[in-house]
């Protein structure tokens, strides 16, 4: 999988990460706070911020300890919420760490590290690329002028 990018879900003015798989024609949308959205977004355009943020810090002390992230799997929908796991190398022994989504996918970007969807979060969750592709079009044709714009926190 890969962040395909972010978007603003209209009826709820909420931020959704959407991931796209690269095998095939599926979109994942997973709604994210507005704060987790941020930092996925600074990573994104490379924005570095004055200190650095929370995710910024666990990279450091990742690399610091030398503990690379191997992987990031969002592992299950549970009740609504998307679950992921972070996989870390520790002197060639896997942990597995259980993490926010929208942290395991700021992590992901930061260290450049592979996304994973278990097959059943996919199943339940994910929209083809037609169908997604469908209903932004049906989204923007309802907007006005003055609703279009940049992303921003």
């Amino acid at each position: 999988m890969r962040i395909r990018g972010l978007m603003v879900d209209g009826a709820t003015n909420s931020p959704i990460v959407l991931l796209e798989d690269l095998a095939s024609n599926r979109v994942l949308p997973i709604w994210v706070g507005p704060y987790e959205a941020q930092a996925i977004a600074f990573e994104i355009e490379k924005h570095a911020p004055p200190r650095p943020m929370t995710h910024d810090l666990i990279k450091n002390l990742l690399l610091g300890l030398n503990m690379p992230l191997r992987k990031v799997v969002v592992s299950e929908l549970k009740d609504d919420t998307f679950h992921a796991v972070l996989w870390l190398d520790h002197n060639g022994e896997y942990i597995a760490m259980d993490s926010r989504t929208s942290d395991a996918l700021a992590l992901a970007l930061r260290l450049d590290c592979p996304i994973f969807v278990e097959e059943s979060v996919l199943k339940t969750a994910s929209v083809s690329r037609s169908e997604r592709e469908e209903e932004i079009r049906r989204w923007l044709g309802g907007l006005n002028d003055e609703d279009f714009g940049r992303y921003r926190m």
